[in-house]
């Protein structure tokens, strides 16, 4: 059962995890910089697809305001890598296998498709200062025209 989203002003819930290249990722590692932990349903659908290429399109100007971009869903690392590789994402995948980092930040909830009940991953993207606190919170996203709205947010920051 997924816990509320972290809300803005409050401290970052921390983790480590496995990338997409099997080696391992602290959250707390990245103080200093502004993350945008993005969260999708599954890699190499659709909407993932978008989302991705879309981060992957705005990720230089990312870069240019020293924020970092880190992709997570419960996918396992080899299929994080195989998504990363075709599309030439030069951010960082994280594999959720356990749904530990997804439970965390409260993504993990119940969802409906044709009348059924599921549970998965609310598409969500937290936009985490270089303090480690959270500065925005994205719900309900939209994979198109998200990291524009992402890279605005940055430079509000």
């Amino acid at each position: 059962m997924s816990t509320a989203l972290p809300q803005p002003g409050t401290a970052a819930p921390r983790f480590t995890a496995l990338d997409d290249q099997g080696k391992t990722f602290k959250l707390a590692s990245h103080k200093g910089s502004v993350v945008v932990l993005y969260f999708y349903p599954k890699s190499d659908t659709p909407g993932c697809t978008t989302e991705a290429c879309e981060f992957r399109d705005s990720s230089p100007s990312m870069t240019k305001k020293k924020a970092i971009v880190v992709g997570v869903s419960p996918d396992p690392v080899t299929r994080q890598a195989r998504f990363k590789t075709k599309y030439g994402l030069p951010f960082t995948i994280l594999a959720d296998e356990d749904r530990a980092i997804c439970e965390a930040y409260g993504v993990w909830q119940e969802k409906s498709m044709y009348g059924r009940k599921y549970m998965g991953v609310a598409r969500t993207t937290f936009l985490i200062d270089e303090r480690g606190k959270i500065a925005r919170v994205f719900e309900k996203v939209k994979p198109k025209g998200h990291a524009a709205e992402v890279l605005a947010a940055i430079e509000a920051l």
